[in-house]
């Protein structure tokens, strides 16, 4: 049967009183939480934190957090690259093992020699390819799922290096862009070992960033990852420090008894970054840099380490993420900063060459179908068995 609209109504409006109802407690808390921004010590937050354990997963502070910075003016002449990434993963309904990933480049060039390339590459998985082998190990973890999704990620990377090492050579000040975080292996894919992690971060994602670093040295290129409409909470997490009353945090044996909201700390808790920089930064300015702390960062990263702030880019308000040695070079730093606001305001809110990555990488429904069609063509075409499940088969035919 359909959706019960009726019953959905009734409680998404009730989810509305809920959160008007919040809006006060909220907007102290919003309130305490800035002021506490803009009087932090950061050196002494991070010391406080390193003397305990702290609950919260909080970057490392600049001495002054609440620092803003003005973009400078962006170059007349300038390139921009940027490649997306988009798959069809293995499905146990089809009558193959198989996966198909479409990975797009994309180059726009400004100023007085304006040039574009717009492209994308499409690869099937199958067989051994479908699967990662743990080297000096019978292990083996199929690349599906979540790996899937990391390894796509990975390739997007490599597939921007590519691009920018044929684009290079000509001194153009150049930005190069990745679509989402620079960290590529998140909390939830702990489930997978270490010798995983080395054969995509340590042969796959580090080596493409060492070529991106290697341009850098060249000429006036910058990296940097783009974050639309962030969920990260880590520099609003920080300032609970600030309001923990204990010189040593230990949030478990101190506080761990307390019911959330009655906790020292829960007078800045609950909110996002956004929250509290769509109230400190005019349109164009960007945040203070703030140093990732995750301990994936740390191990594997090493020349990579990576940095963010956050940008009024006029629409919204966006994480940027750079490595080492973008954020540690005032004149690539500068560089990003003004190429991405340009990139902004070309794309109506959004940086232009991410759209047109992603344009070029989509794999819409119909494609997905006619994907699913030419793989059981191509199997009866030799002979080959083509099946489906009962489940699937029945979504495709119409019954009563």
């Amino acid at each position: 049967m359909p959706l019960n609209l009726d019953s959905v109504s009734q409680q998404i409006e009730a989810l509305a009183g809920d959160l008007q109802a919040q809006g006060q407690e909220r907007a102290e808390r919003l309130r305490a939480a800035l002021e506490s921004l803009a009087t932090a010590d950061g050196d002494a937050l991070n010391r406080k934190r390193e003397a305990g354990r702290f609950a919260w997963p909080a970057p490392r502070l600049p001495k002054d957090p609440s620092a803003r910075f003005d973009p400078v003016a962006a170059p007349p002449d300038y390139r921009a690259l940027a490649t997306d990434g988009s798959h069809i993963d293995v499905e146990r309904h089809l009558a193959a093992r198989c996966a198909l990933v479409n990975i797009s480049k994309v180059m726009l060039q400004y100023g007085a020699r304006p040039d574009a390339r717009l492209e994308s590459a499409p690869t099937l998985y199958t067989g051994d390819a479908l699967s990662i082998h743990v080297p000096h190990s019978a292990q083996v973890y199929p690349l599906d799922g979540p790996l899937l999704g990391i390894k796509r990620s990975i390739d997007e990377v490599v597939a921007l290096a590519d691009l920018a090492e044929e684009t290079a050579g000509d001194g153009l000040p150049t930005l190069a862009l990745i679509d989402g975080s620079l960290i590529l292996w998140g909390p939830a894919d702990q489930q997978y070992p270490d010798e995983v992690r080395r054969v995509l971060l340590e042969e796959r994602l580090l080596p493409a960033l060492d070529r991106l670093h290697a341009l850098s040295e060249k000429g006036p290129f910058a990296l940097a990852a783009y974050i639309s409409l962030p969920a990260g909470a880590g520099v609003a997490n920080a300032l609970r420090l600030a309001h923990c009353p204990y010189p040593a945090p230990q949030c478990d044996q101190y506080c761990g008894q307390l019911p959330a909201g009655q906790r020292p700390c829960d007078a800045v808790g609950g909110l996002l970054d956004r929250d509290l920089f769509a109230q400190t930064l005019a349109p164009g300015q960007r945040s203070a840099l703030f140093e990732s702390a995750s301990s994936i960062v740390e191990r594997y990263y090493k020349g990579h380490e990576v940095s963010f702030f956050y940008l009024n880019a006029g629409e919204e308000i966006a994480r940027v993420e750079a490595p080492a040695w973008v954020a540690q070079n005032e004149t690539l730093l500068g560089l990003a900063h003004a190429a991405i606001l340009d990139q902004c305001r070309r794309g109506l809110g959004y940086p232009a060459a991410i759209v047109e990555a992603h344009e070029q990488a989509v794999i819409n429904g119909s494609d997905r179908e006619l994907f699913r069609q030419m793989v059981e063509e191509a199997l009866a075409g030799q002979r080959l068995p083509v099946y489906t499940s009962g489940k699937a088969w029945s979504k495709r035919t119409r019954w009563v």
